[in-house]
């Protein structure tokens, strides 16, 4: 059976997505394959970041105790760690459970397309502001469902129009659900608002990290 490097698990809110603002389980992976500008789970992804190295079975006895439908696998990037599939293959059949990803853009999604009862995707398009800009593998958004997401971090005007060029080029907003969401602290949410407005970005959501609201935004575990 797999292990997989773990760094917490805890519950919370989700705090931006579909479900923002309903109870959700974490299971943060240590490590990723990108180092954007504004990640605000640094900490979690260096090489000497503190994990557990924790099994499919153990993760879904997590599951099964907390009781809470939403699962969300996130990190650094969930999608390298070894032998992934086989974890969202065994919470694929969890019954009563809504598995996510959080995941960059970077990770081929081709080889999770035939999980049955498929977890669905919230997976970042990076735009120039991220620094991450030559990672992304547009040739993902062939594999996205309606109820998965695409995710624009955005961080200024340049960071707005680059999404807008994305959506309007890959036509996504007619393949999925399409988040607006500001670098916390770095943009004025007034300037998305207009840029949506001047744009006609119809079906285009505004997202706020809301988990940045309610707590310090550089507090883990929430």
């Amino acid at each position: 059976m797999a292990n997989y490097k773990v760094v917490e698990i805890f519950s919370s809110i989700n705090g931006e997505g579909q479900r923002s603002g309903q109870l959700a389980l974490f299971i943060r992976m240590q490590g990723c394959n990108l180092d954007c500008t504004y990640c605000d789970t640094k900490w979690a992804n260096e090489a000497d970041a503190v994990f557990h190295w924790t099994s499919t079975e153990e993760i879904l006895e997590v599951v099964r105790q907390m009781g809470i439908k939403n699962v969300t696998l996130t990190g650094g990037e969930p999608l390298i760690q070894k032998d992934i599939k086989e974890l969202l293959t065994a919470l694929a059949k969890e019954p009563g459970i809504r598995v996510e990803i959080e995941t960059n853009g970077s990770v081929l999604l081709e080889p999770f397309a035939d999980i049955p009862n498929p977890p669905t995707f919230n997976m970042d398009y990076k735009l120039p502001g991220s620094g991450m800009e030559n990672r992304n593998r547009t040739e993902n958004f062939q594999y996205l469902k309606p109820e998965d997401t695409v995710k624009f971090v955005v961080k200024d005007y340049m960071d707005l129009c680059a999404a807008r060029e994305i959506i309007r080029t890959y036509h996504l907003t007619d393949k999925c659900h399409v988040y607006l969401s500001p670098v916390f602290g770095e943009i004025e949410l007034e300037d998305i608002v207009n840029f949506m407005k001047s744009n006609l970005m119809n079906d285009v959501t505004l997202q706020l990290q809301i988990h940045k609201i309610i707590w310090d935004s550089q507090m883990r575990g929430v």
